[in-house]
């Protein structure tokens, strides 16, 4: 190789590194502000009962920060390794190139891999121990299993029920039919348990289990559905699940602000209330930043979210209730889980997104907690007219906060049905929150518009 050759890839080489030397110093400078700004709240919790929600969310769910910490690189219990052995190792057969179209092939892969799983799951994890170390943890001996440790197991089992409920990624009809799954005691029993523990009963878990305990300590994603994809793929995935983490990585420091300016303005320090709301005002800004920077074709292409990433966190499966005489289908992930915009919506004054029920089956009671005590504190509408500076430029802060969520609102909107019009021949109209929408795409592309457009509406 010729000199000119040898230093253009030294050159190269040196530049590589000095972006990941760069990326390295930013995500560690992020993750110690991010604990000062959690440290910071939970001092507050003897003073004001929304810190103290806030700090009993980051003490138990999130072991001790926020976004949860979740020990994957960590030594795991060795009742509990089994399970991540097995995700890994059966991961390359879950995602495929071009789907089948055809049901008969579909579910014969289907149960193929179903068989494979349970065999492995039935050979390998000593269920009477799991459950051990799971009682432990529910009695609070927290040294026997971590709180990070069960964070990161909590996201294991949540990948392990997704991967063994679809079996095939691109996620397939005859899969989607399925009204009822009957999952392997070992994917049910530690579920029970998990789910009890953060408050919420959904066998298809949340945005927390799925998504913001998947990244490890360092930041690493852990849990990847298309292990054996290309490039475009394998990053498009990450990348959706980055957006998650990075949204509620801001949102602390939105947090932080949104209790300065409650505590300001119960004692009645209308200047300082006003520069709170306005900081959570440009702190949205790079929260929501997060979203426009990702959510495109460039980073994530249409045609591959809706095939290749968006099915797997779908559930649409439950049971029979005699009762009532009909099925109960339960969702999966939603983006309305995502805690930042439940707290901003309580803080505004707006009515949650989600319906009760919803609520307290898909979001960990916690994270609920929070937009409880939010709601009960907010004061936007005692505001009334503003009667002096202060009170005019707390009501441009919420103005302010209120535009940039129509913004996103419509925005969303927009890409969400780029996104969802992507050909998917071998599936039915689906979308992870919302379970089977129909079999006509037309109806379920109207349903769905207006179901986000009324959200829009009652953003004011």
């Amino acid at each position: 190789m010729d000199t000119p050759a040898v230093l253009l890839l030294l050159l190269f080489s040196v530049l590589l590194l000095t972006h990941y030397v760069k990326s390295l110093l930013d995500l560690r400078g992020k993750h110690v502000k991010t604990i000062q700004l959690t440290q910071a709240i939970e001092a507050m919790a003897d003073d004001h009962e929304v810190a103290a929600s806030f700090s009993n969310l980051f003490t138990i769910d999130g072991a001790g920060s926020w976004p949860p910490e979740a020990g994957h690189a960590d030594s795991w219990p060795q009742a509990l390794q089994p399970y991540r052995e097995i995700y890994f190792s059966l991961a390359p057969l879950l995602s495929s190139g071009e789907p089948s179209v055809d049901d008969e092939v579909n579910q014969k892969r289907i149960d193929s891999f179903r068989q494979k799983y349970k065999s492995l799951l039935r050979d390998k994890v000593d269920l009477p121990q799991v459950q051990r170390l799971l009682n432990a943890a529910a009695d609070g001996r927290w040294d026997v299993i971590p709180r990070h440790i069960y964070n990161a197991f909590y996201c294991c089992i949540a990948s392990s029920r997704h991967a063994y409920r679809w079996a095939i990624i691109p996620v397939v009809k005859v899969a989607q039919l399925e009204k009822t799954v009957t999952l392997p005691d070992e994917l049910e029993q530690p579920w029970t348990g998990l789910q009890k523990h953060f408050g919420c009963e959904s066998p298809g878990g949340n945005i927390t289990s799925n998504l913001l305990t998947n990244f490890d300590q360092a930041g690493n994603y852990v849990y990847r559905i298309n292990a054996e994809r290309d490039e475009a793929i394998r990053s498009a995935e990450e990348t959706f699940a980055r957006i998650f983490r990075g949204v509620e990585t801001v949102g602390v420091a939105i947090y932080h602000e949104m209790i300065l300016a409650i505590v300001s303005f119960e004692r009645n320090k209308r200047s300082a209330c006003a520069r709170h709301v306005m900081a959570v005002a440009d702190q949205l800004r790079l929260a929501l930043k997060t979203y426009y920077d990702n959510m495109h074709n460039q980073k994530i292409p249409i045609s591959v979210w809706m095939r290749y990433i968006q099915g797997f966190y779908a559930w649409n499966a439950g049971y029979y209730d005699e009762q009532s005489e009909q099925w109960a289908i339960f969702d999966a992930l939603s983006g309305n889980q995502v805690l930042l915009f439940q707290v901003l919506d309580a803080f505004l004054g707006l009515k949650p997104y989600l319906k009760p029920l919803d609520q307290e089956t898909t979001i960990p009671a916690r994270q609920r907690a929070v937009c409880s005590a939010i709601a009960q504190h907010s004061f936007r509408a005692s505001l009334g007219k503003p009667a002096s500076e202060a009170d005019l430029a707390i009501k441009k802060g919420f103005d302010s906060i209120l535009r940039q969520l129509r913004v996103f609102r419509s925005a969303h909107r927009g890409r969400s049905m780029k996104y969802v019009t992507a050909p998917a021949p071998e599936r039915l109209p689906m979308m992870a929150g919302k379970s089977l929408l129909g079999f006509v795409m037309a109806d379920s592309l109207a349903y769905l518009d207006q179901f986000m457009l009324n959200r829009l509406n009652e953003t004011v």
